[in-house]
């Protein structure tokens, strides 16, 4: 070919970018390094992949077809790639992930341990909300996504590891703490603090509270675990959180769990990637680490007896 599959990796790269620096950032490389290799790219080939217009980069039609092709082109090589690395039984690599936030609390542990296994793996760990998560399965753009409540599409593939165990916490003065058998109308009866509309945490709860017939009226919503946690131990409210995000704050004494009827909530975390992924080796070798966890690994010793 007359292009080194360097250059149409830092091809590909300014491409989706739309810039050269962008390009050299996402590579490690220098803006120039990154400019005279597209001008060789465009020597060798005999015909320009890029105009610039003002300020801007634009594609013309042969960088057009160019740009078609590299996405499969690469592909195929990092497949080639990972199947040759598998034979030699080397798990080494990218691994991109992207998980919903509660999940900060324990995927780091577990990525820890998996790394004093496999430390050639290169993980990069994306937090962010559950609907960026959505948007980005939905995009192929992670090896594989951790999700609390599974979306229903039939094009997803959903693997079940560690349970996800949802308490009802109070501040340790609030009237409720020494409560038992409180029931679920008392509770929501109370100041509500939420996630926002969308989070898995509180489908589950609102699920709950409809399936007693009853109706959740939040006092306030709020953007993140943390927040909600701060806010209760600071006496805005009760909440409903994973028990993985509190276990500090409870061993600590800054926070109880409430002995609410119908509680804990139990639900599955969730590995997902689009049916007919084929996940990179480092990738699979890790989903099989997460599956095989056992649930001791958060064990349940801060619940009330």
């Amino acid at each position: 070919m007359p292009f080194t599959l360097q250059q149409l990796r830092l091809f590909e790269s300014v491409a989706r970018n739309n810039s050269f620096t962008r390009a050299a950032k996402e590579l490690a490389l220098s803006q120039p390094a990154v400019s005279s290799q597209m001008k060789r790219l465009e020597q060798e080939l005999g015909v320009a992949v890029f105009e610039q217009v003002g300020k801007k980069i634009f594609l013309t039609p042969a960088g057009m077809a160019l740009y078609d092709s590299s996405g499969n082109i690469l592909a195929h090589v990092a497949e080639l790639k990972e199947n040759i690395d598998s034979f030699k039984g080397v798990i080494q690599g990218p691994l991109q992930i992207a998980v919903i936030t509660t999940s900060k609390y324990f995927m780091p542990h577990l990525l820890g341990e998996f790394l004093k296994k496999y430390p050639d793996v290169k993980p990069t760990l994306k937090f962010t909300n559950r609907a960026a998560v959505m948007a980005r399965l939905m995009n192929n753009e992670d090896d594989f996504v951790v999700l609390g409540l599974p979306p229903d599409n039939p094009n997803l593939k959903s693997y079940q590891f560690l349970q996800n165990v949802l308490v009802a916490v109070a501040p340790p003065d609030h009237p409720m703490a020494q409560k038992k058998n409180i029931p679920l109308r008392d509770f929501i009866g109370e100041k509500s603090l939420v996630r926002e509309p969308g989070s898995g945490t509180r489908m589950v709860f609102e699920n709950e509270v409809v399936r007693q017939k009853l109706t959740l009226d939040p006092y306030m919503e709020l953007d993140s675990s943390e927040a909600i946690k701060q806010s209760v131990m600071a006496g805005l409210g009760l909440s409903v959180l994973s028990l993985h995000s509190i276990r500090l704050e409870i061993k600590a004494g800054a926070l109880v769990v409430l002995d609410v009827k119908g509680m804990p909530l139990r639900q599955q975390w969730y590995a997902i990637h689009l049916k007919g992924k084929r996940p990179s080796l480092a990738a699979r070798t890790f989903l099989d680490f997460i599956l095989s966890i056992d649930q001791t690994f958060l064990e349940d010793d801060v619940l009330p007896s």
